[in-house]
């Protein structure tokens, strides 16, 4: 009989010994994203980035709404005349803290998780191997990466045209954009957080291949975002701003210019690309040697 995932017993659980190894790493992809995004963990945290951009729209409204929209941070006062300001906004506000919280939580159970149930040693004993499960797993926190940052946008879009005016949109260079060029910016956007985000979940993975108690992953993974963002905002300490994986996570405002600046794009992109490739190796290293007892 072949392996099947005791957390999942839906049909295409099974992974058939005689399907080619490239059938059976989609078949484990589709089964990993299926039971990720099933989880009531992970529809509570989408849930509450999708609250970010509500929150910030209804604060600024009513805030706003005896006619001192003109006070405070000046995105904020963009909100008041331009509902589609929301999305830019909430993703400013939440890739220093609420992201990073989440993609943590997620990056960090990813084999902890599996071990602290008691599952681990059934999914390493499937055809795949351990380096297809290892990268599956890394491929579904990528994708929660990108799940996560695309409802912040979208959620920000929709409360934004809900509870103001929408039109043309004034870039940071002080061009006017129409909603379908703009719209194009917010995906880039979107692309450009998750991107950013990449690093931090492969030391995430990492992490989690070093215990068993995925609390401890987590913890771990959230507190070192927080460590490098606050040795980014140190000046004594500028010398390491280049190497640290929090460097850029702002840099999406770049294409928020007319021509758009795509240097931030691709020193992140370079950045991510290194902290992938470094800790992907540490998280391979240890995890097709470590004894698999749960």
């Amino acid at each position: 009989m072949s392996p099947v995932d005791p957390r999942d017993t839906r049909p295409d659980a099974v992974l058939p010994a005689d399907r080619p190894r490239g059938g059976l790493g989609l078949a484990l992809l589709g089964s990993e994203l299926a039971v990720l995004f099933r989880r009531v963990r992970t529809i509570a945290l989408l849930a509450a980035l999708a609250l970010i951009p509500v929150l910030l729209a209804v604060a600024v409204r009513v805030t706003s709404s005896d006619g001192d929209g003109g006070r405070g941070p000046a995105f904020l006062g963009d909100i008041t005349q331009n509902g589609l300001f929301v999305s830019l906004t909430a993703l400013t506000v939440a890739i220093p803290l609420f992201l990073p919280l989440t993609v943590g939580v997620v990056a960090g159970d990813t084999i902890a998780g599996e071990a602290s149930l008691g599952t681990l040693r059934y999914l390493v004993v499937t055809p795949v191997g351990r380096v297809r499960l290892l990268l599956v797993k890394y491929a579904a926190a990528a994708a929660f990466c990108l799940a996560a940052t695309l409802v912040v946008v979208v959620f920000g879009a929709i409360a934004g045209a809900a509870l103001f005016p929408v039109g043309p949109v004034t870039l940071l260079s002080g061009q006017t954009i129409g909603l379908g060029d703009y719209a194009l910016r917010l995906l880039l956007m979107a692309l450009y957080v998750t991107m950013s985000l990449l690093g931090l979940t492969a030391i995430g993975l990492f992490a989690s291949t070093l215990t068993s108690v995925p609390v401890g992953a987590m913890a771990a993974t959230i507190v070192l975002s927080t460590v490098a963002q606050i040795v980014d905002a140190l000046p004594q300490l500028d010398v390491l701003d280049p190497w640290l994986f929090t460097h850029h996570w702002l840099g999406f405002a770049d294409l928020m210019r007319d021509p758009i600046a795509w240097d931030s794009f691709g020193a992140n992109a370079l950045l991510q690309a290194g902290y992938v490739v470094v800790f992907g190796a540490l998280a391979l290293g240890r995890f097709t040697t470590k004894d698999i007892l749960s």
